[in-house]
């Protein structure tokens, strides 16, 4: 089992994964530093265990909305709430409101 130094916000975590996963695992830990970037950037300096959370929420919300999306798409056509995906990049459309939804949530988190 490998261990992986991974940076987020500053502080330095160690853990373990499987072995030839550490370039996967630091890609994560970049995700999640950037989207505390983004909260502090609106002003929401916090503690590093709320930052923490405001990561995650965002990153649960945002995957909870690409489920609920896939799952429309997979439903054949003519059945209820059915959708063709459509091959011009509509899915690629859809994710950028969503990143677009996660800064106003990250916004409206960071005021409460």
């Amino acid at each position: 089992m490998a261990q992986v130094t991974l940076r987020i916000n500053g502080y330095a975590y160690t853990v373990g994964c499987e072995d030839g996963q550490e370039a996967h695992l630091q890609s994560m830990a970049e995700e999640i530093d950037q989207r505390i970037n983004q909260i502090r950037a609106l002003g929401g300096q916090s503690g590093e265990a709320r930052l923490l959370l405001l990561a995650a929420l965002l990153m649960a919300d945002e995957l909870h909305d690409l489920k609920a999306e896939l799952a429309q798409m997979a439903t054949p056509p003519g059945q209820a709430g059915g959708a063709v995906a459509k091959p011009d990049g509509a899915l690629l459309k859809r994710l950028d409101q969503l990143a677009a939804r996660a800064e106003v949530i990250a916004e409206r988190l960071a005021h409460a």
